[in-house]
């Protein structure tokens, strides 16, 4: 533990928060894992999450339990899909899906979600179904549909491809090739076309729109880095990267008109030769200058695990993981 306070305060520029003044844990259904991103509605119900298994779940803060939603795959049924692991299961994601970031537009209350098999899909506002709207750009297949944001003006969804060559189920062999195959890509609903925006990426994971609609910020998860794309003014379509980590960045969520929240997972060395020890933390950036204006360390709530998403809610935020049973609820 005196390593680790050790490594944390020897990384330049952190910005320390107090720890949580309560954490709750809300566990999911029996067998049931990977909460990847989080959403709530137009009328804030939720938050709602995706689920290994192919599933969409919402949370009933009054009966204290997730109910399903929705499901991203016409193939799948209760059957052979409910409490499954598809994270390493690629022939079984094919058959159930396996959804990753989730989105909604608030004007329709469609939720828009990026699946790692099934493409870009969006859930009716009653649930049920996806409807699948995106699985290639310029006549490339997605291969693995990672994170998304969408434009709550017009719309769009911008969203992240994170390789071309690794599906899921290859994610440590993507990071170990430090490949750079992903894009960054955006759906217009109104034409059904997608374009291209960035690639070449280094790991495409978390993307977010600035409130002004101005930028766009995207995570290289290999590249330990941020990106910063303009979408309007003098450098329009120009990119600039805007803060580089120790450790992987994953999701990004809007927090206030100029700064977002930014999960990074740290391994740093263990006990043992050959052993590390992972460190997620929230971290709090300027979407301006890159600063970082606040940085929470998660270790206590999830040892030794990575996490994929930090969704801020009220005077805290929820907690997301690609791999564990739970999901998290944070207050300062």
């Amino acid at each position: 533990m005196l390593f680790i306070i050790i490594f944390l305060f020897s990384i330049p520029s952190l910005v320390f928060s107090q720890p949580f003044s309560n954490f709750q844990r809300y566990d999911l259904p029996s067998t049931a894992v990977g909460p990847f991103s989080l959403a709530f509605d137009a009328s804030g119900r939720g938050p709602f999450t995706g689920i290994s298994d192919g599933r969409i779940l919402r949370y009933d803060p009054v009966q204290n339990s997730f109910f399903d939603f929705a499901f991203t795959s016409p193939t799948g049924s209760k059957a052979v899909c409910d409490g499954t692991d598809n994270n390493d299961n690629p022939d079984r994601g094919a058959i159930c899906g396996r959804p990753l970031g989730i989105s909604f537009y608030f004007r329709t209350n469609q939720l828009y979600v990026t699946d790692a098999y099934k493409g870009l899909v969006v859930v009716p506002p009653n649930g049920r179904l996806a409807e699948n709207v995106a699985t290639s750009a310029e006549g490339v297949p997605f291969k693995f549909p990672f994170h998304l944001d969408v434009d709550q003006v017009t719309g769009d969804v911008y969203f992240t491809d994170f390789s071309s060559q690794f599906q899921l189920s290859q994610l440590l062999q993507a990071i170990d090739a430090r490949d750079a195959t992903g894009r960054l890509l955006k759906y217009n609903p109104n034409t059904r076309e997608t374009t291209v925006l960035l690639r070449g990426l280094t790991g495409a994971a978390g993307v977010a729109l600035s409130y002004d609609r101005t930028y766009l910020l995207v995570a290289e998860m290999n590249a330990n880095r941020v990106k910063k794309l303009w979408l309007s003014g003098p450098n329009a379509f120009t990119t600039v990267d805007l803060i580089t980590f120790q450790g992987r960045p994953n999701n990004i969520e809007k927090n206030s008109l100029t700064d977002f929240w930014v999960v990074v997972n740290t391994r740093i060395p263990g006990t043992t030769a050959g052993s590390f020890i992972r460190i997620p933390s929230a971290v709090r950036i300027s979407g301006i200058g890159g600063g970082i204006l606040q940085t929470v360390d998660l270790s206590r709530y999830f040892p030794n695990m990575t996490i994929s998403e930090f969704q801020p809610y009220g005077l805290g935020g929820y907690i997301g993981s690609l791999r564990t049973d739970y999901l998290g609820r944070g207050n300062y």
